[in-house]
């Protein structure tokens, strides 16, 4: 007897925790169960086919908002091809409206509802040995006959009773790990389905630490927690952070999402001292409006979270990733550009622009109508248009969503977009504009190099900022070198005779270093900082990429002046590193 648990992710990096867990759990049919990953870039003809190649005797797919359009279509064509093999199904995007998705879907044989691990493995007995009946599967909705029939729920999980979901490291290697310690959630966001499950658990700290050590062990290169609130529990995150910050190997990078305002003055020493680059934080902000906080059932103090973000900030070794949410409640546009100006003046290393999306089971489900909600009818069920937001302003943030992540979530161009932030009065406004100028010149439909979109960018600015435009080229300049030592010189990039010279004096790695000349004074560290006024002599930068930031990855940056340039010169031919004066 095989079951197959096939998992369709939606990049090659991700892998799927809940297959992993799932077998983990049922470990007294481990010999019986195979898993079979693959990713929404798959053709589906070739998933199709490498699913019945390996000839399950029960077919089982794990179901989200990103794949399962694919499951649909791939679980109906093995069936016309195999009509005896049961096909059961799982996850949040099938455990809501199960009587409807069976009606729609007559080839699913049943849905395990919820936490699925005692339900696989009571279907795993059922299979494997023929003991019970559905009848006496808590958790599963299914059918008899003609009707459909849904049992009563299976009860929660000790999640210390779970064993640990990985064995063989060889299967993930160059992705990423997800890690669980805790289920459920103590907030009731009205747009999550993680305020659905009420009942907060947490896996034992002594099983945490071991099967932590594992992956620092294994060296791996993220381990990805997807706890809804980590730090909710105060004794549990510190004993976590403490552990991976004595045993850091140099390597492993830990993900958390946290909520700043739980944040305490012991977790903030601690996060402090960390090794930059050894822990990222994403913190979901998703709206400064209080109208919208309120409706949303969201407790949150604003000015706590400014401040608590610009603390974890300022020791710069803990990369930020804030999250803001369009289309909720009471949001119109106005005051979504201003929750954006608000996040976005916080300058997170990233700032995640999503949209609502309308899940099945969730509170903004149940209350569509209230708020007038127009939204996709397909996964992901993304908003449209709401009872305060026209879905001409939804498609003019979709630009801002594009522009935010090509010339600010890319860490790519960041000393050209602090430039320019000093134009506008609002960050919102901004990008809107540099959308608005890509879609008058046709740029949405064309695909860019790196070059290019700076290209574009310097156009936009000779538009809005033209008696400067000197300077974006040589913050362009400084965002390109930084980042990479360009194989052809950008079109925007003037060079003379002279710093060729001095380039060869200094650049003594080839290509592993570049030495640029600069008039400007550049980077800027915030807004105040920004200097309008060209030097009269320039400065040298010296770029090393064999020395970069653990936190934005741009090289090491060391700066000459003039005086120290005679120097270099006065040295002529000698055969010391010149880098050195």
């Amino acid at each position: 007897m095989k079951i197959l648990l096939t998992a369709i992710n939606a990049k090659y990096i991700h892998s799927n925790l809940a297959v992993y867990s799932l077998r983990a759990y049922a470990e007294e049919y481990h010999g019986n169960i195979e898993l079979a990953e693959f990713t929404i870039n798959h053709q589906k003809e070739y998933i199709l086919s490498e699913i019945y190649k390996k000839k399950p005797d029960v077919l089982c797919f794990s179901c989200y908002i990103w794949n399962i359009s694919y499951v649909r279509e791939i679980a109906a064509e093995f069936h016309s091809l195999c009509p005896d093999v049961p096909i059961w199904v799982g996850g949040p995007e099938v455990s809501y409206e199960v009587e409807d998705f069976l009606q729609e879907n007559p080839y699913i044989t049943g849905i395990m509802v919820g936490e699925g691990e005692k339900i696989f493995t009571g279907l795993c007995r059922y299979y494997c040995k023929g003991q019970g009946t559905f009848d006496e599967i808590r958790g599963i909705a299914w059918r008899r006959g003609g009707q459909i029939v849904v049992n009563p729920p299976e009860a929660v999980l000790d999640l210390s009773s779970i064993p640990f979901a990985y064995e063989d490291m060889k299967d993930f290697q160059n992705k990423i790990i997800y890690y669980e310690t805790s289920r459920g959630c103590p907030f009731r966001c009205s747009y999550c389905l993680s305020s659905v499950d009420k009942q907060l658990r947490f896996r034992d700290l002594v099983l945490v630490k071991k099967e932590l050590g594992f992956f620092l062990e294994q060296k791996v290169p993220q381990v990805k927690f997807v706890d809804r609130t980590f730090n909710c529990k105060k004794e549990h995150a510190m004993a976590i952070w403490q552990y991976i910050k004595e045993h850091d190997n140099g390597i492993t990078n830990f993900h958390f999402e946290i909520a700043a305002d739980l944040l305490t003055e012991d977790e903030i020493d601690l996060l402090a001292t960390m090794r930059p680059g050894l822990v990222q934080l994403e913190i979901g902000v998703q709206t400064t409006n209080d109208a919208t906080i309120a409706e949303i059932h969201r407790h949150m103090d604003l000015a706590q979270v400014k401040e608590l973000v610009e603390q974890v900030k300022k020791p710069r070794n803990i990369h930020q990733h804030l999250d803001l949410i369009a289309g909720l409640p009471f949001e119109d546009f106005a005051t979504f550009a201003r929750s954006f100006d608000e996040i976005y003046a916080l300058h997170p290393d990233q700032l995640q622009l999503g949209f609502l999306k309308v899940l099945k089971g969730s509170y903004m489900y149940e209350h569509a109508a209230e708020y007038e909600l127009v939204y996709a009818p397909l996964p992901p069920y993304e908003v449209r248009r709401t009872k305060w937001l026209s879905y001409d302003e939804v498609l003019q943030i979709k630009q801002v969503e594009e522009m935010l992540e090509v010339y600010y979530n890319s860490m790519q161009f960041p000393v050209s977009i602090r430039l320019l932030e000093n134009v506008f009065d609002s960050a919102f406004e901004m990008f809107l504009q540099l959308g608005r100028y890509y879609e008058e010149h046709g740029y949405f439909q064309m695909s860019h190099s790196r070059n290019r979109r700076m290209e574009i960018f310097l156009e936009f600015a000779k538009q809005v900022d033209g008696a400067h435009l000197m300077q974006y080229q040589e913050a362009a300049v400084y965002d390109i070198y930084s980042r990479e030592n360009a194989k052809s010189r950008p079109s925007f990039a003037t060079e003379d005779n002279d710093t060729k010279k001095l380039s060869r004096l200094f650049c003594k790695k080839g290509k592993l270093s570049h030495f640029e000349s600069f008039w400007y004074e550049l980077p800027f560290t915030d807004r105040s900082s920004v200097s309008r006024e060209r030097k009269k002599q320039p400065y040298y930068l010296y770029f090393d990429y064999e020395k970069r930031s653990p936190l934005d990855h741009t090289a090491e940056v060391t700066r000459y002046e003039q005086a120290d340039i005679e120097k270099v010169r006065s040295y002529g031919n000698d055969k010391t590193d010149k880098r050195n004066p």
